[in-house]
C-alpha cells in the first residue's frame, strides 16, 4: 500500500535475501521486497509438512512422499528450476496466491480492502525448447510432458502471422519416452501435485479476505465456495466431515462491496445436498466475514458483479459461464416488496 500523493509505502517494505536460481545462465536478484506479515491475506509459500493434506494419516504420508520429487522453499520468491524427466526433481513448487484481473474492492467509510485469493500450488520449471521454437536456451514447460505452445490472440491465425504450419507441428511433438512425473487429476489438484486424486495441499483452496487499512492487519478471512465434488465425494473420505474447503480459481473472480456486504460468486460448479449442480452467488457480512446469504446460479461467475437501479428498483448483475454452459448475464432484483429475490436472464 502506497501514499497516492508521494508514492511512499504506508508500511515498511524490507528487502530480504531470497533463494537463487540454479538454471544455467539465469541470474536472479539476491533480494526481494517483503511487506509486513500482518498484510498476508492468503497462503503465498509452500511449507512441508505443515501445508500438506491431513484428511487422513495415509494421505498425509503419501503427500510427504510426493513432495520429495519437487523442490520447495518457504518463500513466495521461489525461482524456477530446470526440470528433470527422470527425477529426482520434476520442478519447483510455488503457491499461486494472488488476486487476479477482476481485482479486489474497497470500503472507503471503514477503510477496509477486500480481496479474493487462490491457495493452490503449481509447478514452476523450464525445459529446453523444441528445435526451431526459440533461440532462448530454456523456456517454460514441465519435464516429461508434451511441449505445449501457448498462443496469444490472433497468433498463428492472423493473415500476417509469421508462424508456419511446420513450426506449429514441431511445437506439438511429444516428449521423449521416459519415466513421467506424477500425473494431474481433476478437482483443481494442480499439475502432478495430488495424491489419490486429491490436492496434496491442505485447504482452504480459495479464500476471500478483508484487510484493515488503518491497522495494516488482516481483519478476517474465510474459505470461498463449496467443497469441490471431487473432494467431498472421494471414496477415501467417505464418512468424514470435511469442513468447507473453498475452491481453486477464487483469484479469478471479482467482488462487489456495498454498505453492509461483500458479494462474490463461486468459480466452480458443485452438486450438494443443498443445491443442484451449479454455483452460488454469495453475500458476506463485510465486518465479520460471516456468510449472510446465497442464491443459486447455473454456472460459475466470470469477472465481477455490479449493481444498478432501473425504474426505482435495484439489481445485481453477474456474468456466468463455464464448461458447456454458454456465457450470459444473470440479473437479480434485491428484496423490496417481493417476498423473495427474483432472477431473469
Amino acid at each position: 500500500m502506497f501514499d497516492r500523493i508521494t508514492g511512499e509505502p504506508v508500511w515498511p517494505i524490507v528487502e530480504k535475501p531470497v533463494p537463487q536460481s540454479d538454471v544455467p545462465g539465469e541470474k536472479t536478484s539476491p533480494t526481494q521486497p517483503h511487506p509486513p506479515d500482518s498484510l498476508r491475506y492468503a497462503r503465498n509459500a509452500f511449507k512441508v509438512p505443515d501445508d500438506l493434506i491431513d484428511f487422513t494419516p495415509e494421505l498425509r504420508q503419501a503427500a510427504i512422499d510426493r513432495s520429495k520429487f519437487y523442490k520447495w522453499t518457504d518463500t513466495p520468491f521461489a525461482p524456477s528450476i530446470l526440470g528433470n524427466v527422470n527425477g529426482p526433481l520434476y520442478g519447483a513448487i510455488t503457491v499461486g496466491t494472488a488476486t487476479n484481473w477482476p481485482g479486489g474492492g474497497y470500503d472507503p467509510e471503514n477503510h477496509i480492502a477486500f480481496a479474493p485469493a487462490g491457495n493452490m500450488p503449481g509447478i514452476r520449471t523450464v525445459v529446453p525448447p523444441p528445435p526451431g521454437f526459440s533461440d532462448i536456451r530454456y523456456v517454460s514447460g514441465i519435464a516429461g510432458e508434451a511441449f505445449r505452445e501457448v498462443l496469444g490472440p490472433g497468433d498463428c491465425c492472423a493473415a500476417d502471422s509469421p508462424r508456419t504450419a511446420q513450426r506449429a507441428a514441431e511445437a506439438r511433438q511429444p516428449a521423449p519416452a521416459a519415466t513421467p512425473p506424477p500425473q494431474p487429476a481433476g478437482g483443481g489438484a494442480g499439475t502432478g501435485l495430488n495424491v489419490q486424486g486429491l490436492p496434496m495441499i491442505k485447504p482452504p483452496y480459495g479464500v476471500i479476505a478483508a484487510i484493515d487499512l488503518d491497522k495494516g492487519a488482516l481483519k478476517w478471512q474465510t474459505p470461498h465456495g463449496d467443497t469441490p465434488d471431487a473432494v467431498r465425494n472421494h471414496p477415501m473420505l467417505r464418512g468424514k466431515n470435511i469442513a468447507k474447503t473453498g475452491q481453486a480459481g477464487t483469484a479469478g473472480v471479482g467482488l462487489m462491496v456495498t454498505k453492509t456486504v461483500v458479494v462474490m460468486g463461486d468459480p466452480q460448479v458443485t452438486t450438494t445436498p443443498e443445491h443442484p449442480r451449479g454455483a452460488m452467488l454469495r453475500a458476506y457480512n463485510k465486518m465479520t466475514g460471516e456468510q449472510v446469504g446465497a442464491i443459486w446460479m447455473p454456472a460459475p461467475q466470470s469477472g465481477s458483479p455490479m449493481t444498478y437501479a432501473y425504474g426505482g428498483k435495484q439489481y445485481i448483475i453477474v456474468a456466468i459461464s463455464g464448461g458447456s454452459y454458454s456465457g450470459e448475464y444473470l440479473a437479480f432484483s434485491l428484496p423490496g416488496t417481493e417476498s423473495r429475490p427474483t432472477s431473469q436472464h
